[in-house]
């Protein structure tokens, strides 16, 4: 291994170390415990070392967006696949990132609430961003009838369980009605 190699593999685990730093502090105490400064002291590096990897808090937030995504398209994956039927799988997936919404606020926050500079809807958006979007298109194409824009229908799809989860996740909605929200959301899109 030459000292070229060796350098970006540390490089790269710093920048790891940094990424699951964040995302474990805002999840334990909010976005706004997450600190240059708090970071460097979790991970026993100096803010400038912080800062030779990231911008800033913003950079780093973008960061922990993509791995969310990562993960919200490998568990639509899951979902998408272990259901049998359109209508199940649009509600496994439905299913699916209301609770990741639920199970992890932080990182859904950073994802889609809070400001971060990331493109989406663009081919220069990161890839975990466009396999996210690819798993809902995934289940929500066998629904789009002739001459419907399959891309539309899914961001109408995304927009509504968006919607859902926000109202919800802020207390607007009641809980115990998420499940019949739900249905009624795939009913509708499935004609049922």
């Amino acid at each position: 291994m030459t000292i070229q190699t060796r350098r970006e593999r540390e490089r790269a685990e710093r920048e790891r170390l940094i990424v699951t730093a964040a995302r474990e502090l805002a999840e334990a105490e909010g976005w706004d415990a997450v600190t240059t400064r708090r970071l460097a002291a979790e991970i026993e590096y100096s803010q400038p070392v912080l800062y030779s990897h990231f911008k800033g808090k913003d950079a780093i937030m973008a960061a922990v967006a993509v791995q969310g995504f990562a993960d919200l398209a490998a568990e639509l994956r899951a979902a998408r696949t272990a259901a049998d039927g359109t209508r199940e799988t649009l509600a496994e997936v439905a299913r699916t990132y209301t609770s990741f919404a639920r199970r992890r606020p932080a990182l859904y926050d950073a994802m889609f609430t809070h400001l971060v500079n990331l493109p989406f809807a663009t081919e220069e958006a990161p890839a975990p961003l466009r396999e996210a979007f690819g798993e809902l298109l995934l289940a929500v194409q066998p629904i789009a009838a002739d001459g419907d824009d399959p891309g539309l229908l899914t961001e109408t799809f995304w927009a509504g369980l968006h919607g859902l989860t926000t109202l919800m996740r802020s207390g607007r909605l009641p809980k115990e009605g998420h499940e019949s929200r739900l249905a009624l959301l795939i009913a509708h899109f499935t004609g049922d």
